[in-house]
């Protein structure tokens, strides 16, 4: 099946993904520079790749997926050139100790999400959750997009970023636990 010719004015239509592409980006980079230099190459490579584009998802979403490229290049690139920062309070789990009991149960259990579906429809929500990312460390934060966000293999992950298997299930462990606090405060819980 031929590719979907992308006419000019859909080229000047990419331009209008730019911010959302800027705003995914620095939730991953935490760098203006980093995030819009991805950006830039992910729009060189839309338009160099026009003709390949075959119409089967909306342009948006191809776009995204040329970023996620573009983005896990630069960790690629930024590995060689630097070595994954260690912090050692980063990989600590004891400030999560006061969750739990003894036999691993919730000291306080979480309050249930009436409507998780309804809660992630609403935009309010996506702001919440990435002011609460921004709030993790950068470590963690940067495994836990390229996992959860960009679905990238724990294996390549720990290739990328030098670190241990433990090291990454740690890091990710933590980076999820924070984003339920957070969201339970500021979201779920009855302050919000």
């Amino acid at each position: 099946m031929p590719g979907k010719q992308i006419t000019a004015v859909e080229i000047s239509d990419l331009e209008t993904h730019r911010p959302a592409l800027f705003k995914f980006a620095m939730l991953q980079l935490r760098d203006k520079t980093h995030a819009e230099d991805c950006v830039q190459e992910t729009m060189i490579a839309a338009i160099q790749g026009a003709a390949r584009f075959s119409g089967g998802s909306s342009v948006r979403t191809w776009l995204v997926g040329i970023l996620k490229h573009k983005i896990i290049d630069h960790f690629r690139k930024a590995g060689r050139e630097q070595q994954f920062e260690a912090n050692d309070d980063e990989t600590s789990l004891e400030d999560f100790d006061g969750l739990f009991k003894e036999d691993g149960h919730f000291a306080d259990a979480p309050q249930a999400w009436a409507n998780p579906e309804a809660a992630l429809s609403q935009a309010k929500f996506f702001e919440t959750l990435e002011r609460c990312m921004e709030g993790l460390p950068k470590n963690a934060a940067r495994v836990f997009m390229l996992r959860e966000v960009m679905g990238t293999e724990t294996d390549e992950i720990c290739r990328e970023l030098s670190i241990t298997s433990s090291n990454c299930w740690v890091l990710l462990y933590r980076a999820r636990m924070a984003l339920r606090e957070c969201l339970q405060q500021r979201w779920f819980g009855e302050s919000a």
